[in-house]
């Protein structure tokens, strides 16, 4: 079922919100030995336009912000956190924000603060000091609202934990991500051509403010990443070498103590491996405390593999004698295969069946190019084109993801999607033309001639319901967890926005069981169980709700 809170955040930023009390912070600090501390001066050139030296940030006509740093660690650090210092802030606020609406017992905050003290006791030993010295310099620009609550270092430090301390308290909540890489014959070039959706939902303000990165390191290679403001992990990038990181989340237990963060590691694979054999001897190094599968794809190797790690176990998924790899939220290596966490997954999650439509889609392409593939990371569409609702998280495009992201290694062009989703235009991006630009050269570092479409479903009327339907839903959540009323008709309005979709039956069905309306409550519920339901949990839930409304009759 879809959460309407960024629950994966929900620990994370806990984590931030109550860490002020720690009592080794000093063992936190990165050792800055050797660098300049001098901060950058900003210069301001438009409101869409900021440079400082060489370096600078530019809004494109796509409304995404593209940001070019070059130098050591702590320049680099600081060089972003000047030139980005209102999206950073404003994302801080929205993380905070969540935090207290989620957690307003001041009993349950002082619980939660002693706890992940001690949760995050061990995390400073785990990242290197190249990049806790990249986040003590994009620190200083942190907001100064939040220095009650923890040094600024220890919450931008804690903040790059966020995703994987969420992802493992908040199981059952996984991100949807769906990721494929062709090669050989499946392409009109032969080449590798990779796609991915990031389908990570952390409420709508937190995807509005898109950056695309472009890092050039002192050491390792150059890169590019979509981030957001305060983050120098990786989510989604490419590298100078054709070597390209995507990173989904897989099946986790809770874990004792937080390690590295897997934007940490895919981050220091993007910087320093240029071929297959190196990116997994760096991810063999590093010690993780969830699950995640690591696309590799590489135009060196010209193939993709993937690299799935947890806390016990290290696994190398490599398909050399076929030409087409595909990875949604469960693990594929074999050892996992007898792996019970794992093998629940694949039965009771979507992740299965995401699987399955991405084969799908794939079979009825004779070859792919990165047209074909924006076409299938944007497919709304069930297993053999059934209609199961817009937003159902069993389809390839859930209309929540952050980005969609093509990569074709070879030639080292990059298509990033824009608002909304991944529905708006595909923006391309040539590294080889970004990172021989001329110093103090101010431009849209996109490549507008190659561009990608909008997704003519924007134009569409069912585009506009959808819209109104998740207004609708967020209404509906905020009356069943208050218990209060709806307006008339209301029940009616909602189903209609999204017929398809088989949660608006089953909110549906809940509030008239509130109600004490229990012949009501099973005709929706009824009407929900013929619908594509997400999840067998949701499926079990969605059958004991059924099952107390008809005892409520007798």
């Amino acid at each position: 079922m879809r959460r309407k809170v960024p629950i994966l955040f929900f620990f994370g930023m806990m984590s931030l919100f109550f860490s002020c009390g720690i009592s080794k912070s000093l063992h936190h600090q990165p050792n800055l030995k050797g660098y300049n501390p001098e901060k950058p001066i900003v210069i301001k050139h438009a409101d869409t336009l900021f440079s400082s030296g060489n370096n600078y940030l530019i809004k494109n006509k796509q409304k995404i912000w593209e940001l070019y740093v070059s130098g050591d660690p702590l320049k680099r650090g600081m060089l972003i956190g000047a030139l980005t210092q209102p999206l950073l802030q404003k994302q801080e606020k929205i993380f905070f924000s969540q935090v207290q609406e989620l957690v307003p017992s001041k009993f349950k905050q002082k619980l939660l603060r002693e706890f992940l003290k001690w949760y995050n006791r061990k995390l400073y030993l785990h990242i290197t000091e190249e990049y806790k010295a990249e986040i003590y310099g994009l620190s200083q620009y942190a907001s100064d609202e939040f220095n009650t609550v923890a040094p600024k270092y220890l919450r931008s430090l804690y903040l790059h934990g966020a995703h994987d301390i969420g992802h493992a308290m908040q199981d059952l909540a996984l991100v949807g991500c769906s990721s494929l890489a062709v090669w050989g014959d499946k392409t009109e070039d032969q080449q590798l051509l990779i796609g991915r959706n990031f389908d990570f939902y952390a409420g709508d303000a937190f995807a509005e403010e898109k950056i695309v990165a472009f890092i050039n390191p002192e050491q390792g290679h150059p890169f590019m990443m979509v981030t957001w403001g305060g983050m120098i992990g990786v989510v989604s990038g490419m590298n100078t070498e054709g070597l390209t990181v995507t990173i989904n989340a897989g099946k986790s237990k809770i874990p004792l103590v937080a390690k590295t963060p897997i934007s940490i590691v895919a981050r220091e694979i993007l910087q320093y491996a240029a071929t297959v054999e190196e990116a997994i001897n760096i991810a063999k190094k590093r010690q993780v405390f969830v699950s995640e599968s690591i696309m590799i794809g590489s135009a060196k190797d010209q193939r993709a593999i993937l690299i799935e790690v947890s806390p016990e176990k290290f696994g190398i998924f490599d398909v050399s004698n076929n030409s087409q790899l595909l990875c949604s939220n469960h693990f594929q290596s074999e050892v996992y295969k007898t792996d019970e966490r794992n093998r629940r997954h694949i039965l009771e999650s979507h992740s299965q069946y995401r699987f399955e439509r991405m084969q799908e889609l794939l079979g009825e392409q004779e070859k792919m190019d990165p047209e074909r593939m924006v076409a299938i990371l944007r497919n709304k569409d069930g297993l053999q084109n059934t209609k199961i609702g817009y937003g159902n998280e069993k389809a390839l495009n859930q209309l929540l993801a952050h980005h969609g992201i093509v990569f074709q290694p070879k030639s080292l062009m990059v298509w990033v999607s824009s608002n909304p989703y991944q529905l708006g235009e595909f923006v391309a991006y040539d590294l080889n033309k970004i990172f021989s630009k001329k110093e103090n050269d101010f431009v849209v570092l996109g490549t507008n001639s190659r561009n990608i479409p909008k997704d003519d479903f924007l134009d569409t009327e069912t585009y506009q319901k959808y819209e109104a339907y998740r207004i609708q839903d967020r209404i509906i959540d905020k009356v069943l967890s208050e218990k209060g009323i709806l307006e008339k008709g209301f029940t009616k309005q909602y189903q209609q926005l999204n017929p398809e979709l088989w949660i608006v039956y089953y909110k549906t069905g809940q509030y008239f069981y509130n109600r004490g309306w229990y012949k009501a409550a099973e005709t929706e519920f009824q009407k929900a169980l013929t619908k594509v339901i997400t999840t067998v949990p949701d499926r079990v839930r969605l059958e004991k709700y059924l099952k107390k409304a008809r005892r409520k009759q007798q």
